[in-house]
């Protein structure tokens, strides 16, 4: 049974969620627009977004490692999702996570049903009431978007189009899109879209403020050393002081996300995590001087 979700991250079909998530980083970064200028990299950005949006929710990774790529009709996935005007997280995203809603498998239509979208009929004054041509849809969109800001693509009823994302946008918030909703009679409403933020294998996000762990080799601990950081603008050069301890933060001020009301930025808190050498690959007599010289308590 052909699997070509995990062919797009790259990975196997037994890979474990750590595998998975460190599959997703690593082309997250290869191919994101801003570092990759090659014509392809947004399409293959977009498709990996979409994969993992699958593999890492456990019910949807469940249901896909039974039907396979039979739920995109036989197609692999990046035929499907060229075909549906690119794997674009909340286009192609949003019809993933409709057809895994319903169930998935051959056949289902992930698209919706039809019906009367417009509601509403006649009053019982026996006059025709006006018809509401607004629309609410529910759009995801990436971490790094949220946060700094940029054009999204959308498909709604077939038309795709792309908006602009504020920075500092927050789930929960709502959109509003003119001349995108309904049209009846050469009137033509608006679209809301309710925005919901894709989670970051890297960052929290608390308030206005950023947290990222990052590695500390235990040298760097113990001496202090200057450590290269990528961070979600360009990569940074952060001191770390001697005796720095497990879990201590270091503040790079507004390196945040944008407050929308102050058009302040919050600041970005770097998280140290100590990493211990392998002790059965260090030098002996270093070992026997560590033995006898390190604290016991």
């Amino acid at each position: 049974m052909a699997k070509s979700l995990y062919e797009t991250l790259e990975i196997t079909e037994s890979a474990s969620e750590a595998e998975i998530k460190k599959a997703y980083r690593k082309l997250a970064r290869k191919y994101h627009p801003d570092v990759n200028k090659e014509a392809s990299a947004e399409e293959k950005f977009k498709e990996i977004n979409a994969a993992y949006e699958i593999l890492s929710d456990k019910e949807k990774k469940q249901q896909y490692d039974m039907h396979g790529d039979s739920m995109f009709g036989g197609q692999n996935f990046h035929d499907f999702s060229r075909n549906h005007g690119g794997a674009g997280a909340g286009g192609m995203e949003d019809i993933l996570r409709e057809m895994f809603a319903n169930g998935g498998g051959a056949g289902g239509n992930p698209f919706g049903g039809g019906g009367n979208p417009f509601g509403g009929g006649f009053g019982g004054g026996g006059f025709q009431q006006e018809v509401n041509l607004d629309m609410e849809t529910k759009v995801t969109i990436p971490f790094v978007v949220s946060v700094l800001g940029g054009s999204h693509s959308v498909a709604v009823n077939g038309d795709r189009f792309d908006i602009k994302i504020p920075a500092g946008v927050n789930s929960g918030e709502k959109m509003r899109v003119k001349g995108k909703g309904h049209t009846q009679g050469g009137r033509t409403g608006d679209l809301f879209l309710k925005i919901t933020v894709a989670s970051s294998p890297e960052y929290e996000r608390e308030g206005n403020d950023l947290v990222k762990t990052f590695d500390v080799p235990l040298y760097a601990a113990l001496f202090g050393d200057k450590i290269a950081i990528e961070t979600l603008e360009k990569e940074i050069k952060l001191k770390v002081p001697k005796n720095t301890k497990n879990g201590q933060r270091f503040r790079v001020k507004e390196m945040g996300a944008m407050n929308r009301k102050t058009k302040t930025r919050g600041n970005l808190y770097l998280k140290a995590n100590i990493t211990l050498p392998n002790v059965d690959e260090l030098d002996e007599e270093l070992i026997e001087l560590m033995k006898e010289k390190l604290p016991k308590e």
